[in-house]
């Protein structure tokens, strides 16, 4: 399953799933965030198990500036709706993965 995008409405609702959520937060912009988008949506196919988001925070600056993210891409994996680990810039698959574990 391809990664989902979310909007700022939805966010509190994604966050409640039983399974972990990795929300990606980036812009349309962002060099660096163009460049990690194949490596998530890798991710998001390969692993049902997982819910993958990604947060546009030029749509929505308040759950940005929420969850204090200041540099994109950033990726935040929330367990039972909590933060649970965060990873800031290009990463690769393996580091992703390991937010998991």
């Amino acid at each position: 399953m391809a990664a989902k995008h979310l909007t700022q409405e939805a966010f509190d609702a994604a966050l409640s799933s039983k399974q972990p959520v990795l929300v990606d937060f980036y812009a349309d912009w962002c060099g660096p965030c163009k460049m990690l988008a194949p490596v998530v949506e890798q991710i998001a196919q390969e692993n049902p198990d997982y819910a993958v988001y990604k947060l546009n925070v030029d749509e929505a600056p308040q759950i940005a500036a929420r969850y204090g993210v200041m540099s994109i891409p950033t990726l935040i994996l929330f367990k039972s709706g909590a933060e649970a680990s965060r990873l800031v810039g290009v990463q690769s698959k393996q580091a992703i993965l390991k937010m998991f574990q």
